[in-house]
């Protein structure tokens, strides 16, 4: 899990913070003289002083971001321009070293004249020796996390205009998270109005699926896309991502992907595209693609140690509403309807049914047939129906639940209407 390491620097002058708060929750602009005592605290101490990048938090990525940044200024217009080729390797540069560094977010989009608060700068976790060793978590005793009482930013409570994270206990103001750049104002809206609700809301932390990845985990996933010539943070194409895929199977499998392979491919791009705009954003693309690396290099029990005490609690309730008889044990068919319904938060039907969310009813309890689709018009639907019935049926204890539904939970987290990870059928 990342960790945020300017919080020491963004509660220095909590005098600042508390303004840039208050002028988040009233919607409304800074006075002249409020500038003025801004500024002039901001002129005190170097930890506190924005323009675009932080020294301290961007280091060698300064130069950079002042180049990519957002134009129309008299300051860039006068600098002298590099030669195009040359500009072009410094703004991919940057691009990789915030994607190595976790910031899945453009300098271009982040407007920090007169923010206070710097960005956080992330730090990517490393495997344990035991990792892979099983964990033991009763199916019995709920965690039932308690929210922190402060805002993860600033350190201010403020009782009801904290918005809790669905994932882990951090809460946020909505003017913090503003002032930090990292929602813009549509987001910020849809943060308020979906954190206390079933649905929920994941922070800047457990959005970003990648920040789940280790440094060599990273540099694999950076390295090949170097190789297939992906530019970080710009969106793909179908074809694109086909031609992506047709080079990773080449590198690893030394052939094509076969008719059946692309067409797999191109329903995943339609998963990642979901408001069928013919394009898919590079942090869906990247979420994925994190997501495949965790699928392909941990084990189930690694995964399974990656899971908050809110997702393991929210499991506990999905298995308990399908073991209807408390044997402790449901079956295949019930474990699998349980991984796909971890995505119904996106759906509308699921916004006005509270009880398939949290999982207190089965398959067949809440009128579904069967799990997955069933093409009757497939020449291999027989033999495919009667291995899915034995799969069906056959018995998933609570410990083999979890570890099987843990990569769709963690797939789960982000916020975007994308589907980052194939279901199972």
């Amino acid at each position: 899990m990342g960790v945020l390491m300017s919080k020491k620097q963004q509660v220095q002058k909590c005098t600042s913070v508390v303004s840039a708060f208050q002028q988040g929750v009233k919607e409304r602009a800074p006075s002249t003289t409020n500038q003025g005592e801004r500024s002039g605290e901001e002129g005190e101490g170097p930890a506190e002083s924005l323009p675009p990048p932080n020294p301290k938090e961007e280091g060698e990525h300064g130069e950079a971001d002042s180049k990519v940044g957002p134009s129309g200024t008299s300051q860039q217009a006068a600098a002298p321009a590099p030669a195009p080729t040359r500009d072009e390797c410094k703004v991919n540069q940057e691009a990789w070293n915030r994607l190595r560094d976790g910031k899945g977010v453009e300098p271009e989009e982040l407007d920090k004249t007169g923010h206070q608060l710097t960005p956080p700068a992330f730090v990517r976790p490393k495997r344990d020796a035991n990792d892979d060793q099983p964990v033991e978590i009763a199916l019995g005793q709920r965690e039932q996390p308690v929210n922190d009482e402060m805002c993860e930013v600033c350190e201010v409570w403020t009782a009801n205009d904290l918005f809790p994270c669905r994932t882990c206990t951090r809460v946020f103001h909505d003017g913090c998270l503003r002032e930090l750049g990292y929602l813009r104002t549509e987001l910020l809206q849809e943060m308020r109005e979906t954190a206390h609700t079933a649905t929920g809301w994941s922070c800047y932390y457990c959005d970003n699926v990648n920040l789940l990845l280790t440094e060599e985990e990273m540099y694999s996933l950076m390295e090949t896309f170097k190789q297939c010539k992906i530019i970080p943070e710009s969106c793909l194409v179908s074809d694109e991502l086909l031609q992506y895929r047709h080079f990773v199977s080449k590198q690893l499998f030394e052939k094509d992907l076969s008719d059946e392979q692309e067409e797999e491919v191109l329903a995943q791009f339609a998963a990642l595209d979901p408001e069928k705009r013919g394009q898919i954003e590079w942090s869906d693309f990247l979420y994925h693609e994190s997501l495949g690396v965790l699928r392909k290099f941990r084990t189930e029990n690694s995964l399974v140690r990656l899971l908050s005490a809110k997702e393991r609690d929210h499991v506990r309730l999905v298995f308990v509403g399908l073991d209807l008889d408390k044997d402790g044990v449901v079956t295949g068919a019930e474990t699998r309807w349980a991984q796909q319904s971890w995505f119904q938060k996106f759906s509308k039907e699921s916004q006005s049914c509270n009880v398939r969310l949290f999982g207190l009813c089965s398959p067949v309890n809440c009128g579904i047939s069967h799990v997955g689709p069933i093409s009757e018009s497939s020449p291999a639907s027989s033999s495919s129906e009667r291995s899915s019935q034995k799969d069906d049926n056959r018995p998933v204890s609570w410990e083999d639940f979890l570890r099987e539904s843990a990569i769709y939970i963690l797939a789960a987290r982000p916020n975007s209407l994308a589907m980052h990870i194939r279901l199972p059928l």
